[in-house]
């Protein structure tokens, strides 16, 4: 990998993020890039832009999560033909990425992966109201990137005042990219003088890192040598570490409760008020499943079976089989959990779908020293069989 930095102008991040997107389709790096684009009315959505120009909406750095594009990586990218496109990934984005390959519901070839570290998103419906300014007599202000990216130096990450981070924000313990083909590295940089990119050789070649080409470099703006060394203020290492412990603090206390609750009012109290609506399954990137038994008549009953059963235990609580939906989600997909918390953001009744299955997801992934999106080398272990595993099964 070779680094080199990308100045900022006009303390304007965003514009220099731009440019070096562009670059990639201008140097043919890439055909066709998936990048959260801002429409017209503000709203945050990825595109597959395949024009240069278009680009100069696109806006990796808004912190808001509508949804985790790793699923939507899939679909451009499962099945040949297909052209060479670059994702712009969050680091949920790009774990979930790689369980989806295992999963034969993605595939790296022809596709360049970007990562942009996370300093916290808001969920969709807060971040739209930050955008629109403060109410009247709110005291809340309008939404201020620039203080949150100037948060990423020092790792004092914190939501705006008034507002909060998805739930999924305050206690993930990876925010920060860990592979990447090209990795936009926030932590420890001080993003208004210039952004530092890690990038493998092939690219950077492609995009005229030699000493043969210095003086095209400095045209676009790219440091001159062929291995940058960052600046001395650069504490990348420090900083992550320092996001993560207290991450990590927050994500240890949470899951304490809501195992201490489960015990108290197990699976079916704390899902109580679930309406199999579904959408925690359609917003969840592992439900990939094309035919899913929830979605078919299986459980459609006739009306004299409700009938039934409610005279045999003189009530019968509707919609019916809340929880062995959670259940077999669980049971489908819990190792491969990341943590996006796209399920609780998508909740009607505002459930911890997420805090659920993060926490018993981390007992489960213990069990098979499983850690998902790790190495798409590293296969499943629920379906992947070897002779010498669960040897202490019958034992006494």
């Amino acid at each position: 990998m070779r680094t080199t930095i990308i100045p900022v102008e006009n303390n304007d991040t965003l514009a220099a993020v731009r440019g070096f997107l562009k670059r990639l389709l201008e140097a043919e790096v890439v055909d066709a890039l998936l990048v959260p684009m801002e429409t017209p009315a503000g709203a945050i959505t990825p595109a597959l832009v395949a024009d240069p120009d278009l680009l100069n909406a696109a806006n990796p750095l808004a912190p808001v999560m509508g949804l985790n594009a790793a699923h939507v990586a899939g679909r451009v990218s499962v099945r040949e033909p297909r052209g060479r496109i670059g994702v712009v990934l969050r680091p949920c984005e790009l774990r979930t990425l790689v369980e989806l390959v295992k999963l034969k519901q993605a595939s790296l070839d022809d596709m360049v992966t970007i990562g942009v570290d996370c300093l916290g998103t808001y969920d969709v419906p807060v971040y739209n109201a930050m955008q629109a300014g403060p109410s009247a007599g709110s005291g809340q202000a309008a939404m201020d990137v620039a203080a949150l990216l100037a948060t990423a130096q020092s790792g004092e990450l914190a939501p705006q005042e008034g507002y909060a981070f998805r739930d999924a924000c305050q206690m993930c313990e990876k925010p920060h990219v860990e592979e990447a083909d090209i990795v936009l590295e926030l932590f420890g940089a001080d993003l208004a003088a210039g952004i530092t990119v890690s990038l493998s050789d092939e690219i950077a070649e492609k995009l005229g890192m030699n000493s043969a080409e210095a003086e095209r470099n400095q045209s676009f703006g790219f440091a001159q040598d062929k291995a940058i060394k960052k600046e001395p203020g650069f504490k990348r290492a420090e900083v992550v570490e320092k996001v993560v412990a207290t991450r990590t603090q927050v994500r240890d206390a949470r899951f304490a409760e809501m195992r201490q609750r489960l015990d108290r009012e197990g699976v079916e109290g704390v899902f109580a008020a679930c309406v199999r609506c579904h959408n925690c399954m359609t917003a969840c990137p592992i439900c990939y499943c094309k035919t899913c038994l929830f979605k078919s008549p299986t459980f459609d009953h006739e009306p004299m079976q409700y009938m039934n059963w409610a005279q045999r235990k003189g009530a019968y609580r509707l919609p019916a089989d809340t929880t062995l939906f959670h259940l077999t989600r669980l049971n489908h997909m819990v190792l491969s959990c990341v943590g996006c918390g796209m399920c609780t953001s998508a909740c009607p009744a505002e459930l911890p779908v997420g805090q659920v299955f993060r926490a018993i997801g981390q007992q489960v992934q213990e069990t098979f020293d499983y850690v998902p999106g790790r190495s798409a080398e590293e296969p499943l272990p629920m379906v992947t069989f070897h002779e010498d595993e669960w040897m202490e099964v019958g034992e006494e």
